[in-house]
């Protein structure tokens, strides 16, 4: 599986095989946000996810797949630091604002600056027209947001306070989205960054999590909880796996623009299953960002 994936790097197949994982993870990742926003305290269904993605990958990373490379050891300890203040700002951002309202904030914030971040790391470089499928996309995504925060009836005393964790979550998705990618291509095998990184990035939250479920009054059961925990786990493999396997195939930036495309999916999901409400002019607004990673892709 390694050899043939590495055989598509810098081919046209590899840029086929690209987009369709990018556009995978867009579906994967919003529900992956769902399952953390949802029923459960997001904080507790964060550490679910992750003791179970960590446990699930420790076999793989221990036995299956070769060890990292020693100069791989301070690019996990980076990526570790980096996706413990994500997970911490997208907690806090959760606990205080609606699904539908911080998720396209976030996911709107991180393109733009993981395409700059890919100009500077991999010298990366958008044409006049990718440009202007960012600016559509952006626009489609931020237009959202501010409908959402002139609509808004729930929770508005914190929706202040969950915007700006959601802008600073946003800056850590490009941040992650940028040295992940340089992480993944750093080693011989991209399935050794993938296994260890899960294993690794299991161990925080899952600690948090504990800690606030015996400091709660009512406790929610833990066999739900696990549930959910389990099945983020497997959609968290393959949302985190198709964009990063993306990052190596192609390029980093037309990746990260095009996951953002979950926004579309993630006010689905918030319709439909968290029964939040979804308007003519939501759809307008995912409509431009569907267009606009259309234009990225066909102006590259």
């Amino acid at each position: 599986m390694s050899a043939w994936l590495l055989g598509l790097e810098g081919t046209e197949a590899g840029h086929q095989v690209a987009l369709f994982l990018a556009v995978l993870a867009a579906i994967l990742h919003a529900v992956f946000g769902a399952l953390q926003k949802g029923r459960f305290d997001p904080w507790l269904s964060r550490g679910a996810i992750d003791i179970s993605y960590g446990l699930m990958a420790a076999p793989f990373a221990l036995f299956v797949v070769p060890w990292p490379e020693p100069h791989m050891w301070p690019i996990f300890l980076g990526a570790f630091l980096i996706h413990v203040a994500y997970k911490l700002l997208q907690a806090m951002a959760y606990t205080r604002g609606a699904y539908t309202v911080v998720y396209p904030v976030v996911r709107g914030t991180g393109p733009l600056f993981a395409v700059i971040g890919a100009y500077f790391l991999f010298g990366e470089v958008f044409t006049l027209v990718q440009w202007l499928g960012v600016a559509v996309l952006l626009s489609g995504i931020f237009g959202l947001a501010v409908y959402n925060l002139i609509f808004l009836e729930k929770a508005r005393d914190t929706l202040w306070a969950a915007l700006g964790f959601a802008v600073c979550t946003g800056l850590f998705v490009a941040l992650y989205t940028t040295y992940d990618a340089y992480g993944i291509r750093s080693t011989a095998d991209p399935f050794t960054f993938l296994a260890w990184f899960f294993m690794i990035d299991g161990i925080f939250m899952p600690v948090v999590a504990a800690l606030r479920w015996r400091k709660m009054v009512e406790r929610p059961p833990l066999g739900p909880l696990m549930r959910r925990g389990v099945i983020g786990g497997f959609v968290a493999f393959l949302s985190f796996g198709s964009i990063m396997l993306a990052t190596r195939l192609d390029k980093v930036g037309e990746a990260a623009v095009l996951r953002e495309t979950s926004t579309v999916f993630a006010a689905l999901i918030g319709w439909l299953a968290l029964k939040e409400t979804v308007g003519p002019r939501r759809i307008a607004l995912m409509a431009l960002i569907a267009l606009g990673a259309v234009i990225v892709e066909m102006g590259g």
